[in-house]
Formats: structure tokens, sequence, C-alpha cells
């Protein structure tokens, strides 16, 4: 198994016209390596309100430690490893959210406002093979703890 079996990392977060654009993308770089580029699209609510949808990429193997470090200091980190098997699909992609205000406060806390979407290598690619890789990359975080 790879030291890291995860081919990338896809985080986003939407900003709504009633969120200040600078705080919601600071929530966002709290899990990210510094001066990381984030991609920017607009889109409109279902009444005309403008949602600009924040997005990054993390595909380099450093970067992707970096974000993988930001989860060590997890509440329930126990909780999460256990729920695995729910939060891989059969594609094998790892999602968890994250609470946008506690990121914006520099925490990383399971929660509501940003989505982690990871793609997890597998092979076979079966969701099977790739919860135990999403599991082990897990156990090996929370135990350098």
């Amino acid at each position: 198994m790879p030291q890291i079996p995860l081919h990338y990392i896809d985080l986003r977060t939407f900003c709504y016209a009633t969120e200040d654009q600078k705080r919601v993308e600071q929530a966002l770089r709290t899990l990210l390596p510094e001066e990381f580029e984030i991609d920017r699209a607009e889109s409109e609510g279902h009444y005309g309100d403008r949602i600009l949808v924040l997005s990054a990429r993390v595909e380099k193997a450093d970067d992707v430690r970096h974000v993988l470090s930001r989860l060590a200091d997890l509440e329930r980190f126990d909780e999460l490893i256990d729920e695995l098997d729910e939060r891989v699909t059969e594609n094998t992609e790892l999602f968890l959210r994250f609470d946008k205000q506690a990121a914006f406060e520099g925490a990383v806390r399971l929660g509501d406002g940003i989505t982690f979407r990871a793609k997890v290598e597998a092979y076979p690619a079966k969701k099977e093979q790739a919860v135990e890789n999403a599991r082990a990359v897990l156990e090996r975080l929370r135990d350098r703890e």
C-alpha cells in the first residue's frame, strides 16, 4: 500500500450573499497548505441570489499530507474511523464535512459548510478495499499523535 493511498482531495464550500467572501476563503484555507490556489465559480440560488463556489483540488503528496495533518485534531476521531463504511462510496471516494464557522476560527471539526472528498486508491477498485485503505491512513494519522 502506498504511503498515502489517496489520488487527490477536493475541498469545496459556498459563499452565500449574506457571507463575507474573505472570511469564507479564510475558513477553507484552514485546511489547505499556505498560498494554495482556490478556484472560484459564480452560481445563482433559487431566488436569483449570488452564490460563490470556492474549491481546491489537492493532488501533490506533500499537499495531501498537509490536509490530512489538519484532520489529526478532530474530536471523535475514533467515531470517524468506525463510520468509514458509510463515508466511502462504491466509487472509492471518502466524504467528510467540516464546520465552516469552526474552520474560520482555525479549528477543524466535523459539521456543515466545507465538503471534503478524497479519491481513495484501491486495487481492485472495490469499496471494501477503499475502506481498508482509508482506515489505514486515518489510523496512522491518529497513532502519530
